[in-house]
């Protein structure tokens, strides 16, 4: 296996810049042919089924998600249905997705914002997303990303983790997740963001795990400065590694 690529110290000037822009650039474009099949692994098929599932896919996994959507959607359909629901009916439905009476108070007061101010549809703007009940800069750039083609960047837990082992930001920035999302989108064209997000998130849930990445199976190993953190024996690594997302 080949040893990792060196990471870069805070404050460098330019020409460190320039290599840490092609750096990530590689580590993208490898990813992409690792994970040809990458994107979002909520099922949804209008904007409003994949904000729902969004605010419900926190804390839990996105499979857990897709087994419970069918049933919600099938008796509330729309926000206007939601926004009518009986609480403790909602609260039963999604009860195994965890934090469910949090969750519904989130589904059912977007529900009713989205019929107030917005007729029922689901707005196509951060700026009016953000404003939902429930609804932070993570789950408005799933939307924003996968139901409205409006490329944005989704900084969970795995986004978070992988940047960080890659060195993309420093661990001042690494604390905010707005800072993180700026520092990372100027790293990349913003035409990628949404697709980088999908494949970093896709790799984090496959390979590059939070306890013990496989490192020793990685495609991006040889340009990772965190590469060692698991696992370098291929044998060893490559019994890790998942075929679908974990969470």
């Amino acid at each position: 296996m080949s040893s990792p690529g060196p990471s870069v110290p805070e404050g460098a000037p330019d020409r460190s810049r320039t290599a840490l822009v092609r750096r990530a650039r590689r580590i993208h474009r490898e990813l992409a042919a690792a994970y040809p099949d990458a994107g979002c692994e909520l099922d949804f098929s209008t904007p409003f089924e994949l904000l729902v599932a969004t605010v419900l896919s926190a804390q839990t996994t996105d499979r857990r998600v897709n087994a419970v959507t069918p049933v919600l959607f099938a008796r509330w359909p729309d926000a206007h249905t939601l926004a009518g629901a009986d609480r403790a009916e909602v609260e039963e439905v999604i009860r195994s997705t965890g934090f469910f009476r949090a969750k519904t108070a989130s589904v059912l007061g977007l529900s009713a914002a989205l019929v107030e101010r917005h007729d029922g549809e689901v707005p196509g703007r951060m700026t009016e997303l953000v404003r939902l009940p429930g609804v932070g800069r993570k789950t408005a750039n799933v939307v924003l990303g996968n139901a409205f083609d409006v490329p944005g960047l989704t900084v969970d837990t795995h986004f978070a983790r992988l940047v960080g082992r890659f060195a993309w930001v420093d661990a001042a920035t690494l604390k905010d997740p707005v800072r993180t999302e700026h520092a990372v989108g100027a790293l990349f064209e913003r035409r990628d963001w949404t697709m980088l997000s999908h494949r970093l998130i896709w790799h984090g849930r496959r390979r590059c795990h939070a306890r013990r990445p496989a490192c020793g199976a990685c495609p991006v190993a040889h340009w990772c400065p965190a590469f060692g953190t698991g696992p370098t024996d291929p044998v060893v690594a490559e019994q890790l590694v998942t075929t679908q997302g974990r969470a």
